[in-house]
């Protein structure tokens, strides 16, 4: 195997401009996970179980369904609704939405794990519900959860590659079309592979150095 330099200078303009979506995908996705987890862990702490019930049985749908039918489903089945987003539009809400029954469960242990003395504390100081979240309980238990929570973001970013099944040029379907292109496969995939490396690598070891910070 001859490896080619002017391949890799070839490539890495598209690499650019894939390594750009791919980012743009995992920041935006990862707010609507983190969002949209905190609401579904605070809904199913709700006294109604009209509100849990469902609650519950939408998250474990959605958990227990592949992120790539998610895909399918909301790029090509919401159109015959006139439901219709562009592709990277549908990737972020896709990954956002699916990752977003993880980090609920996240949530949810993070709160349990908050001591009881802090929830009695706000209570004899009589503070308003709103308040004793805000203030007192979310804080902390936000704070615990951090580090599960980037273990999450590493995984969308692991997940972005499946965005190409829906037409998105992310990293590894701009190297894809490359290949396709111009017979080059070995050069485009091993600077993808790398790439991911170097982005994922360093990020679970500032992980590891967040968590052994916070509990201390």
């Amino acid at each position: 195997m001859n490896w080619d330099w002017g391949a890799v200078r070839d490539f890495m303009p598209h690499f650019w401009d894939g390594l750009l979506v791919t980012l743009q995908a995992l920041a935006l996705g990862s707010v609507i996970s983190f969002a949209l987890g905190l609401v579904w862990a605070l809904l199913m702490r709700t006294p109604s179980r009209w509100v849990r019930w469902p609650v519950g049985v939408v998250t474990e749908f959605i958990r227990n369904t592949p992120l790539l039918v998610q895909l399918f489903f909301l790029f090509y089945v919401l159109p015959e609704w006139n439901i219709t987003f562009s592709a990277l539009t549908t990737g972020v809400v896709a990954i956002g939405l699916h990752y977003s029954t993880y980090t609920m469960q996240v949530y949810r242990a993070g709160i349990e794990g908050v001591p009881t003395g802090q929830w009695e504390a706000a209570t004899a100081l009589n503070l308003p519900l709103r308040r004793t979240w805000t203030a007192v309980i979310l804080p902390q238990a936000i704070r615990r959860v951090v580090p599960a929570l980037g273990n999450y973001v590493i995984s969308m970013l692991k997940d972005t590659p499946m965005l190409m099944a829906i037409t998105v040029l992310e990293m590894l379907g701009e190297a894809r079309l490359y290949s396709q292109e111009h017979f080059q496969f070995t050069e485009p995939l091993t600077v993808i592979g790398v790439a991911f490396i170097l982005i994922s690598y360093p990020a679970s070891l500032l992980l590891r150095a967040l968590e052994r910070r916070l509990v201390r």
